[in-house]
């Protein structure tokens, strides 16, 4: 049996590391309780997107010719300037579809949405939220097409219980990356596939503390965050304002509605069938019948500030899972 893993830095292994420094992961410790012993091709690369996954990884992995595929990705696209839910599919479509046409098994799952593991406050919560879901929305529909065995991760407690996250709170720790590796055992169990005993729940080591946290930032953390202020944060901070222009025009369901409708016609565009969203509610009374909001006479300029956390107190309207 050999199994090849493609996607980023959560089927790397980032979180789990080993004695000797690397990164083990839940591919690795799923490949342990696979019958009759699994080769293990571990593609997955830290910082990787779609893109690279149905390039070079794909390549790789089709010459390998495996019994069993892996792919968990598109968290990174969410997190980069300039997201593109269309490329996304087309990209995931084109991997997705090579893989189960080699004869692999492929195995996909939808994941956290980073802005609710992170506890950001919802004017930047809520638009990686809607990236998050267009993303599992699509992985969602693309698995059921292609017939790969998906995993509903987000639901799954590895997210949200205590220790399972690793230092940089967007990774899963051993536990938590035991946690996935035993969810997709009893996905290829319910398949048919021959497997072995299930990958133990326990981990070998404590979780991660504070200090773990504290050194993470100062080592390693303070790199990841330039590196994504330099392309995610201009975005980011252009989707707040709007997010936070839409709240208080009370007209935030159409923002809702133009990326469901974004997700719907890239998949109607790649032949998947894709509902259309529901018409969104009625606009206010203040705005026109194009749609466009009236403005006053004096102009009003509305600054985010420490309205943030009351107002952010009751649901973001994400869901809990990456797409």
């Amino acid at each position: 049996m050999r199994f090849a893993v493609l996607g980023d830095s959560l089927s790397e292994g980032v979180g789990d590391p080993t004695p000797g420094g690397e990164w083990r992961g839940w591919a690795a410790i799923l490949a342990q309780g696979l019958e009759p012993g699994a080769d293990l091709l571990n593609l997955a690369r830290s910082g990787a997107r779609t893109g690279d996954v149905a390039g070079r990884q794909l390549t790789a992995a089709l010459s390998w010719r495996p019994t069993i595929a892996s792919v968990l990705v598109g968290g990174n696209d969410t997190l980069r300037g300039g997201f593109d839910i269309p490329t996304v599919a087309t990209e995931l479509h084109t991997a997705l579809g090579a893989l189960r046409a080699s004869g692999a098994t492929v195995l996909t799952a939808c994941l956290p949405d980073p802005g609710t593991v992170l506890g950001l406050p919802w004017p930047l919560a809520r638009p990686l939220g809607r990236r998050m879901t267009a993303l599992n929305d699509t992985v969602h529909a693309l698995s059921a097409h292609h017939g790969a065995l998906h995993l509903h991760a987000a639901e799954r407690p590895w997210a949200t219980s205590p220790g399972a996250l690793s230092a940089d709170r967007l990774h899963p720790s051993e536990a938590g990356h035991r946690m996935l590796a035993a969810d997709f055992h009893a996905l290829l169990a319910g398949s048919g596939l021959p497997v072995g005993a299930p990958p133990r729940l326990e981990p070998d080591g404590p979780p991660p503390g504070r200090a773990a946290s504290v050194w993470w930032m100062a080592t390693r953390g303070t790199k990841w965050i330039a590196d994504r202020c330099t392309d995610l944060l201009p975005d980011l901070l252009r989707l707040a304002a709007e997010e936070y222009r839409h709240t208080a025009r009370g007209t935030a369901p159409l923002l809702d509605h133009a990326a469901r409708e974004a997700t719907a016609a890239a998949l109607e565009s790649l032949g998947l069938s894709a509902a259309r969203p529901p018409v969104p509610p009625p606009l206010p009374a203040q705005l026109h019948s194009t749609g466009r909001p009236e403005r006053s006479a004096t102009k009003r300029i509305l600054v985010p500030g420490g309205d943030w956390a009351a107002a952010g107190s009751d649901s973001s309207g994400t869901t809990p899972i990456t797409g």
